[in-house]
């Protein structure tokens, strides 16, 4: 072996290493270095008595740095660990810390070391374990070294003490249970001089209290037996943070002249945890947040991150009236900036806080209205989505004449959201109905086809409610139809409008009114037109021949023009048209006797849920601070017997929180091919509604309308009594979920449910999955689907079979969760249906 020994040339020097890859010119010619270099070092490594391991742990090092495998070097640093000399444990615990992790085994054979070195006299030694603890430690070695971390935190050297506690700090992100062990020796941290101890003893207060609302109440309340008030910890930091900014010039700690600025915000990131919910402890830190808004220096970067922690603590704490609004007024400062970061963090912070303090930033409104003006797409997006908060009664019509503004220049991305706010705005606000129908038309004229489709079925809602302004509307929108068909969802509105109320048209005007007379003629001219305009949706022509068909019970003159220009589509490639077209022609030719009872007005619609989830989707606004915190809290609480009862059935799916419920709903009407009766046409409008489908409310031509009156004899039933008509258990985003119900005859306890997804959006669904959960009762054997994509516009279905054994004869429960994939986005929604038939079960 020594003469082998002799034998082996030197290793290569790590700097020779280095500049010998770099010279390499392909990745070919590196890679044959660096195997080259690994086999010699392999060799090296085979040998009993390794001089120069350090020097090859350390190149191994740098080729794992590189990206090439270096695993065969893990034993080696375990010896260089072991190894008395502080070079050698310093390359091997660095090499611990890059080669080993908690998923590989042999990381547990350095625990020994680690005991020893946490013990030695040397503090650099005892901080390169520190470090290495922190950086690889699994639970079993955090349990095994928590009490050496806890000895090491105790110890008079400030350097070693802050080490340990950023060690333990990672301990209990690792094992929280081991918390318990540090809080006793973690309050007298807070008495330490040394900035650094102090920095990292915040730190660690914080994670555990953020870890256990135990712990928290224990900082916040807890006074030791015999102690005065400056041990408790929140005047202990309100003291720290005085001392902080009265404190004169350090060179050591100081940042652009503010006295350590990084100590200052993790204290404030402290106090706002210990004072959320607490009066008491609120109250203790009051004055000093003051202190510390009104001497902080603005005109530095550093300045403006202590100011905005100051913003978030008093926001998060039961702070005074007074307080807040400072807090408003140093964001409306963060406005007047010049740095487009500083404006982006006070508008996304006001937004938060809007509804904690609404009059103090109603204060600033002019500045955030000129953020909409701002070159960058995130500021005015923010500004954008204060500016709706901000809205009320008072002054709707000022912020509407800069939104509309807004929308007028603003990005293509923008229009669409910008334009459903504006129209749940008016609705909330609105100061009379003229000037909502105004608003709200001028808004279709602006957006165009970026209007979003729930929209057009708002808009005519409202013009169907408002009596008094039929006359107005309807002329306005003809007009505007007759200049521009380009504008798909305007011109909806406009043709269901001229198709309910066009006989107004006709009407004599005043002098004042500039649009002029309109004959029959003309209002039968431009829906033909719209109908011809290549451009058009076919959704847009249905409506437009459905009021064709509508005004022909009203205008005595154009009846032949309207049965023309109907019966000309009755070839149309677009199903939908065709069918109308063919319908409404039959109408006139067999039952003409019965068309003016058809097609009466339309009743005053009920209110659709798309305003509601218009809502939703355009509130943009965080209630508070800390939503996720809330939101904790509130699961904590203890839930009633109902929820219990209900939350067993999350039991096969995993927790989904935020469930959407559906409550009993009236069966939907029969899906396409199926034959309806052709008086209850509007009804089927007035259920689609209800159950909240978007649709618009016209004359839906599914199936064969004219299959009651020619005396077919199919029923909804399908001819068999065990299948229950179709029930709706979901619909959202266009996503709707059809359940038809059936007893299974080969079995008395056992029902089938028949499911039928469509998707009525624009856009394909894909990576299409149905779940679905029963309480523990029941058995429930989900069948394979019939494909995993929706395609749009419900020009297709996926099915799928629910078996469920209800042996017990007990009510049927069931909860969903849906998840697909649109435009990119993975999207997963819940929901609960208790609205099965009783029959499954009686």
């Amino acid at each position: 072996m020594n003469v082998l020994s002799s034998i082996m040339p030197t290793p290569k020097r790590l700097r020779d290493l280095i500049r010998e890859i770099r010279s390499a010119r392909t990745q070919a010619e590196e890679r044959a270095v660096v195997q080259k270099e690994c086999a010699q070092i392999r060799d090296s490594f085979r040998e009993t008595d390794n001089t120069y391991r350090c020097r090859n742990v350390a190149k191994l090092l740098y080729i794992h740095m590189l990206g090439y495998p270096a695993h065969f070097g893990q034993l080696e640093c375990l010896k260089l660990i072991a190894a008395p000399k502080f070079t050698d444990k310093r390359i091997g615990y660095l090499g611990a810390m890059l080669l080993l992790d908690e998923r590989q085994d042999i990381h547990l054979l350095v625990t020994n070391s680690l005991k020893n070195d946490l013990g030695h006299q040397t503090q650099y030694i005892v901080s390169l374990a520190l470090c290495t603890l922190g950086s690889i430690c699994s639970a079993e070695m955090s349990r095994d070294l928590a009490g050496e971390v806890e000895k090491c935190i105790k110890s008079s050297n400030a350097y070693i003490k802050k080490k340990a506690i950023l060690c333990a700090y990672r301990i209990i992100k690792k094992v929280p249970d081991l918390m318990e062990m540090y809080i006793p020796s973690t309050r007298a941290l807070l008495n330490e001089k040394n900035h650094g101890v102090l920095l990292t003893a915040v730190c660690l207060i914080t994670e555990m209290c953020e870890k256990s609302p135990d712990t928290l109440t224990h900082f916040r309340k807890t006074v030791p037996p015999g102690s005065d008030n400056h041990f408790k910890t929140v005047p202990q930091l309100v003291r720290i943070l005085k001392n902080l900014i009265m404190s004169g010039y350090s060179p050591e700690h100081d940042v652009s002249g503010v006295s350590d600025p990084f100590l200052q915000v993790k204290i404030l990131r402290l106090l706002r945890i210990l004072g959320k919910n607490d009066a008491e402890s609120s109250e203790t830190m009051n004055d000093i947040l003051a202190q510390v808004a009104t001497n902080t220096d603005t005109s530095k970067n550093v300045g403006h991150s202590i100011l905005y922690e100051i913003v978030l603590t008093i926001m998060g704490i039961k702070s005074e009236s007074g307080l807040r609004v400072l807090a408003v007024n140093i964001l409306g400062r963060f406005l007047l900036n010049n740095d487009k970061n500083i404006r982006y963090v006070a508008l996304n912070t006001l937004l938060r806080v809007v509804n904690a303090d609404y009059n103090a930033v109603q204060r600033h409104r002019t500045t955030i209205v000129d953020c909409l003006k701002d070159t960058d797409i995130s500021i005015r997006r923010r500004a954008m989505e204060l500016s709706f908060a901000l809205v009320n009664t008072n002054n709707i019509r000022a912020m509407m004449k800069e939104l509309l503004t807004f929308l007028e220049n603003c990005d293509p991305e923008f229009k669409s959201d910008t334009c459903s706010k504006i129209v749940m705005a008016t609705e909330k606000y609105s100061p009379n109905k003229r000037w909502h129908v105004d608003t709200v038309m001028r808004v279709m004229r602006i957006a165009g086809n970026y209007v979003h489709n729930d929209i057009v079925s708002i808009v005519i809602q409202l013009i169907a409610s408002t009596g008094q302004l039929h006359s107005y509307t309807v002329r306005q929108l003809f007009f505007s139809l007759k200049e521009d068909n380009s504008q798909q969802p305007l011109s909806q509105v406009a043709a269901w409008c001229i198709g309910e109320y066009g006989e107004q048209l006709l009407v004599p005007t005043n002098e004042e009114d500039e649009l002029g007379p309109v004959t029959e003629e003309d209002v039968v001219r431009v829906l033909q037109k719209c109908l011809e305009n290549n451009n058009s949706t076919s959704v847009t022509k249905e409506y437009c021949i459905t009021a064709l068909m509508k005004l022909s019970t009203r205008f005595t003159h154009t009846k032949d023009a309207i049965l023309t220009v109907t019966s000309r589509y009755s070839s149309s490639t677009q199903t939908e048209l065709q069918q109308r077209a063919v319908e409404y022609t039959t109408i006139f030719r067999k039952y003409d006797h019965m068309r003016s009872a058809l097609l009466e007005p339309m009743p005053l619609m009920q209110k659709s849920r798309s305003t509601a989830v218009l809502e939703e989707s355009a509130n943009g606004t965080t209630e508070l601070l800390d939503t996720v915190e809330k939101l904790n809290t509130e699961n904590i609480k203890s839930p009633t017997s109902t929820q219990t009862e209900s939350q067993n059935i999350l039991d096969l799916l995993g927790d989904m929180g935020g469930l959407t419920v559906i409550p009993n709903q009236t069966p939907i009407a029969p899906a396409k091919n199926e034959p309806v009766d052709l008086l209850s046409l509007l009804d089927d409008v007035a259920v689609l509604n209800n159950t909240g489908i978007s649709k618009p409310p016209v004359p839906v031509g599914s199936g064969d309308l004219l299959g009651g009156l020619l005396g077919s004899s199919t029923s909804i039933m399908n001819g068999n009594s065990n299948v229950s008509a179709p029930m709706m258990a979901f619909n959202k985003n266009g996503l709707m979920i059809e359940f038809r119900c059936e007893r299974d005859n080969n079995s008395p306890t056992s029902s089938l449910i028949n499911v039928k997804a469509s998707n009525a959006s624009p856009s394909q669904m894909e990576d299409f999955v149905f779940q679905a959960a029963v309480p523990k009762s029941f058995q429930l054997q989900l069948q394979p689907p019939s494909g995993t994509s929706l395609p749009p516009l419900n020009s297709g279905t996926v099915t799928q079979v629910i078996k469920i054994n209800n042996a017990q004869k007990q009510p049927i429960r069931m909860r969903l969760k849906l998840s697909y994939s649109q435009n990119g986005n993975t999207v997963t929604e819940m929901g609960e249906v208790n609205s099965f038939p009783q029959e499954l079960w009686k």
